[in-house]
């Protein structure tokens, strides 16, 4: 055959051949588009031309027992990128420039919040309106770019009330594997700290999802017909125990102090009229992305403004815990009302160390309310010895020492109350004498508390033994119009007999009414008014001043307690404060106090 005819022939069957295995590529690309991938890919379609964008519900707000508003919201705008309708070189300059933010800073953000790459990633918060004008007029100048208007957390100002109140901030990393909830998500706002983290859940309500037609440049149609909006669900209210009145009293008494804390309690239920912890910060500042130069400048403050004072500050209590010593020598018969010891002559003898009382020419000789009434240390120094470290120890731990209170706040500090067990592991068994308990007993060496154990204390002494549990919820209401109260719990019992509290009770009121007491000057002619006074030594500076007050004595609904630190005396500092906001308390029920003149102490 000719050779050119076969040539052709070869070449035919090879180019048939070819036309056929690109037929059969193709119609396996055919059938695997249409057929096997068909269901991802349309997925995938339909999803390059919707956007999901979560509707943020309204926080709920919080009120005091009055219903004045304490945290409320306010409209902001968030900026935020869609990865996949971002463009390359373009979105992130033109943003990053609009914004007043460096490009690496938005790339993080972005991949920080990215839930998936179609829907929006949180960039930056707190947006001014020309902003936002900007990004609507020159939309297209913004590819990817989108914007939402939220609500962000305003907080009263002037009220100190960032120890209860504290915070909102965007979820970390470490949060959301912890949190394992599908309503978080990376972005999301929660509460970082006070109320705003203890009530969280309740707080900030239920996401909804809205769903935007966008074309291939990622400009918005409108609604998608197809999938209709899943409405927010709006978070619950919060109604406070918290007496705004009192509250910015107790702000205006600290204002003039380096530090301090306050705390008002209803000792007949436990609610929390007030808590200060001073110097504080503002909480606003939280609300959006705080700059580090600020963040820095509040965490190297000396001051400590974010150190929460009223369950993390721990101080000696000074003399303001002698009645539990006191108490404990009741219950184990160690002394009666009449008992009397060693006169004080400014100090007492033990061993080859001298004690000293705060009163240098001493105070003579006295019996149990007379101890308490001018607060003589060489009185409690003979009793603690009595005592012993481990029996006064079992006290303080029966008062509620040692432990944390349970108040509905997150991260309160448990304190410390030192037995035999504590200075053995600390010195060694034969490292210490029993000499220690003479600091104990009068509120002085390893012993430390917050003042919230110190408060709920005094409720149980002025509640007849009863210590109910402090609480700052007094009522809830959901979005549905549903009310749940708070009902009080009882915490425990005070370890002492009807008869001693009552001696007890006698004895803080000779602090203010007695002719010795070492508050006289705080007596007044509206309401009666028993409280102690106490001056902690302080190694790292002035003493602490500290006052408890308790009003009115016939039957107390009131218990204010202070610190102030490295201020001095108790009497000359904490009580004048802790007066000025009982009067604040009791000019809403009975009219302006009248002071008694008398002449103010040269003591505690």
């Amino acid at each position: 055959m000719d050779p050119f005819v076969l040539s052709f022939q070869r070449r035919r069957k090879i180019g048939v051949s070819l036309v056929l295995v690109i037929c059969l590529i193709a119609t396996v690309g055919l059938v695997r588009l249409q057929v096997v991938e068909h269901a991802e890919l349309a997925a995938r379609s339909e999803n390059n031309r919707i956007r999901v964008i979560p509707i943020i519900p309204r926080r709920g707000r919080v009120y005091d027992r009055d219903e004045r508003i304490i945290i409320d919201n306010r409209p902001s705008y968030t900026v935020s990128v869609v990865p996949t309708e971002e463009v390359r070189d373009v979105t992130v300059p033109r943003l990053a420039e609009l914004l007043g933010m460096d490009t690496l800073t938005i790339r993080k953000r972005i991949m920080r919040n990215m839930v998936s790459r179609y829907q929006a990633s949180a960039v930056k918060r707190d947006v001014d309106f020309e902003t936002i004008a900007i990004l609507e007029e020159q939309s297209a100048d913004y590819p990817g770019v989108t914007y939402q208007m939220e609500r962000v957390r305003q907080y009263e100002r002037n009220l100190g009330a960032e120890s209860f109140t504290g915070y909102v901030g965007e979820v970390s990393e470490d949060e959301l594997k912890k949190l394992r909830s599908i309503d978080y998500r990376l972005g999301s706002m929660i509460g970082k700290k006070g109320l705003e983290k203890q009530y969280d859940q309740l707080l900030r309500g239920w996401e909804g999802t809205e769903y935007i037609e966008v074309t291939a440049s990622g400009q918005q149609m409108g609604k998608y017909p197809n999938r209709p909006a899943e409405p927010a669900i709006a978070g619950t209210d919060l109604y406070l125990t918290i007496d705004l009145d009192v509250q910015r009293a107790s702000s205006a008494a600290l204002d003039t102090f380096c530090c301090g804390s306050i705390i008002a309690m209803d000792p007949r239920n436990g609610e929390v009229l007030a808590m200060i912890s001073y110097p504080g910060y503002d909480a606003n500042i939280f609300s959006s992305v705080i700059p580090e130069s600020l963040w820095q400048e509040i965490s190297n403050d000396t001051t400590h403004p974010l150190l929460n004072r009223p369950l993390n500050g721990l101080y000696p209590p000074g003399s303001t815990t002698k009645l539990v010593t006191l108490g404990a020598g009741f219950e184990e018969g160690t002394v009666s009302r009449n008992t009397t010891f060693s006169p004080c002559l400014g100090g007492y003898q033990f061993g080859n160390r001298y004690f000293r009382c705060w009163k240098a020419s001493g105070h003579g000789s006295l019996n149990a309310v007379g101890a308490i009434e001018q607060s003589c240390d060489v009185y409690f120094y003979q009793l603690g010895l009595k005592l012993g470290i481990d029996q006064l120890s079992r006290y303080f731990d029966l008062c509620g020492f040692g432990h944390p209170t349970g108040i509905d706040l997150p991260m309160e500090s448990a304190g410390l109350n030192p037995n035999s067990d504590y200075y053995n592991r600390r010195y060694g068994e034969r490292g210490w004498t029993r000499g220690l308990v003479l600091n104990n007993a009068i509120g002085q060496g390893e012993l430390l508390v917050n003042i919230l154990q110190l408060t709920q204390f005094f409720c149980g002494l002025a509640n007849d033994g009863t210590v109910y549990r402090p609480h700052l919820i007094r009522k809830t209401i959901g979005p549905d119009g549903s009310t749940r109260f708070t009902e009080p719990t009882v915490s425990f019992k005070l370890p002492f007999s009807e008869s001693n509290l009552g001696i007890l009770m006698e004895g803080l009121r000779a602090v203010v009414e007695g002719e010795h007491g070492t508050a006289k000057h705080l007596r007044n002619k509206v309401y009666s008014l028993g409280g102690k006074t106490g001056t902690a030594e302080n190694p790292h500076g002035e003493n602490h001043s500290w006052f408890v007050g308790v009003a009115p004595m016939e039957n107390p609904e009131i218990v204010v307690a202070a610190i102030v630190e490295n201020a001095g005396h108790g009497s000359e500092i904490a009580a004048p404060l802790v007066k000025s906001i009982l009067d604040i308390y009791f000019e809403k029920k009975l009219g302006p106090a009248e002071v008694v003149t008398a002449p103010e102490t040269d003591g505690q």
